[in-house]
């Protein structure tokens, strides 16, 4: 017993003379301790602080809609309408009981497809992206042809998620002239970086776009993200991004077939400018910008070389 009292004693000393040699170096360096604690607590706030915003902020940006990014007519679809909350409804957006009837079909001979594609391949082959329009005018009819042809396109759940504006106000074309150029010029020399930049200088383009106040018409193509039904609940347009995109395919081949010429403008960042110009709501966001005309006569185009077949078609 004495012995292990003895060493009990023994290792309390030893405690205590570490804490007391430790005492001069706690009082020399207290204050950097104090820093470093401090620093420690403030970092883990703001980086919880930081979370929270985050997820406030996806909150509200499901609640109004798709957000507008930097690149608002070409930017990332993360909210593109499958995401958003639906409405606990169980009743379908179409009537449940839907008429199917018979789908009539007249079918060609191997000739006949033949021929037809070729003579499609002919009429697209030859669309160019033209930057030089004439201020000749175009009759309003072709323009709502040609909306229509665009407006057959296939969409999720046949939700039609897409608005046509065309423009022909020469007053509106400035504005958007307007509105665009000046983006653009800031595009150009801040937001697109030396190698965009550098990859454009062939093609000749700068932030001068005179064709939006020569060219005729301007047609604008809104996706809409989301409509709002006759009794205010939200209808989800379901892969709105893709639906826009093949209308805009249809409307760019039917620009071509019916002979005039355009170009398929996506200037960054104009889009919440221009939407609010157009008065268009919230739920829409623009996808492309089309002048659409004549030709000028004096017209000149890039000599380029589109890919041979072999090089996009894989057979299997």
């Amino acid at each position: 017993m004495p012995m292990l009292a003895y060493t009990y004693v023994d290792i309390t000393a030893i405690e205590s003379d570490m804490i007391l040699q430790s005492l001069p170096f706690f009082a020399n360096y207290w204050h950097y301790l104090l820093i470093s604690l401090v620093s420690f607590l403030l970092f883990n706030t703001l980086a919880r602080l930081s979370r929270v915003a985050k997820t406030a902020r996806k909150i509200l940006e499901q609640d109004k809609g798709e957000p507008e990014s930097l690149n608002d007519e070409q930017g990332s679809d993360e909210n593109d309408g499958e995401h958003l909350v639906e409405d606990d409804d169980d009743e379908p957006a179409l009537p449940k009981d839907l008429e199917h009837v018979l789908y009539v079909y007249t079918r060609p001979s191997e000739e006949e497809l033949i021929q037809r594609a070729r003579e499609f391949y002919r009429v697209a082959s030859a669309r160019r992206t033209i930057r030089f329009f004439s201020p000749d005018p175009v009759p309003k009819e072709v323009i709502q042809e040609i909306v229509k042809s665009a407006g057959t396109a296939p969409s999720g759940a046949h939700t039609e998620p897409w608005t046509f504006v065309a423009v022909s106000d020469p007053r509106t074309k400035t504005a958007i002239r307007e509105i665009v150029e000046k983006e653009e010029e800031i595009n150009y020399k801040k937001r697109m970086g030396k190698k965009w930049t550098t990859d454009l200088q062939p093609l000749r383009t700068d932030w001068i776009k005179e064709y939006l106040t020569i060219a005729p018409y301007l047609i604008l193509v809104f996706k809409q993200m989301y409509s709002i039904g006759p009794e205010g609940k939200r209808k989800i347009h379901y892969y709105n991004e893709m639906s826009v995109s093949i209308a805009c395919g249809i409307l760019l081949t039917a620009i071509q077939s019916t002979g005039l010429v355009t170009l398929t403008s996506t200037p960054l960042n104009c889009g919440p400018a221009l939407r609010k110009l157009l008065n268009r709501p919230a739920s829409e966001k623009l996808t492309l910008l089309l002048p659409v005309g004549y030709p000028a006569r004096d017209a000149t185009v890039p000599n380029l070389r589109r890919k041979s077949l072999s090089e996009i078609l894989v057979e299997i």
